[in-house]
């Protein structure tokens, strides 16, 4: 069988490409305007990304020309500010129970009275442990215990957690202390 020329082949082409663009014609048109929409969404975010890209370059060579002085702003404190003091300040306004605990002293409430909202405070305040003592246990937020866990031995932990059962009973601390001496007895 021998091929047609090439002129033919082209023309044949193009013809059964032009039918078959007639028949999708329908289909084309009803999508046509969220074809355009998504193409000036992509252009505006491709234009978006170049101004960032520009604005960075700017703030790198004004960084090159002039160099950031090293001030601290007046109202900015940071944790190396405090050296002389290893316990962070106490705000009475902060939260101690949920996600608020990580960042909490874990103060206890207090009433009308200035005595502590819970009865076993007092209590166990004259047979506390030496390790409570020791790293300063009232005072630590459950992020700074978290980070000291793993120098304590099992013994410890649960003093600590026997402790925190008798006074203050915060979950996220008790949690934390259960499963460290879970991990601690696995190993």
């Amino acid at each position: 069988m021998a091929t047609a020329p090439y002129g033919v082949r082209l023309l044949v082409g193009a013809a059964v490409t032009a039918v078959e663009e007639t028949r999708k014609l329908p289909h084309t048109i009803l999508m046509y305007p969220m074809t355009v929409a998504s193409q000036v969404a992509s252009i505006v975010i491709h234009l978006q990304q170049n101004l960032a890209d520009l604005v960075n370059k700017g703030d790198e060579t004004l960084e090159t020309l002039f160099p950031p002085k090293d001030e601290q702003a007046a109202w900015a404190t940071f944790d190396e500010d405090d050296a002389d003091s290893s316990a962070p300040s106490t705000d009475g306004d902060r939260r101690t129970e949920g996600r608020f605990a990580l960042y909490s002293t874990g103060e206890p409430e207090t009433t009308g009275s200035d005595e502590p909202s819970t009865g076993k405070q007092a209590s166990a305040a004259t047979d506390t442990p030496a390790i409570v003592t020791e790293m300063d246990y009232e005072s630590l937020t459950l992020a700074q215990l978290r980070a000291r866990l793993p120098s304590l031995s099992v013994d410890d932990l649960e003093a600590l957690l026997a402790y925190e059962g008798a006074t203050r009973s915060r979950a996220p601390f008790q949690t934390l202390l259960a499963n460290r001496i879970t991990r601690a007895n696995a190993k």
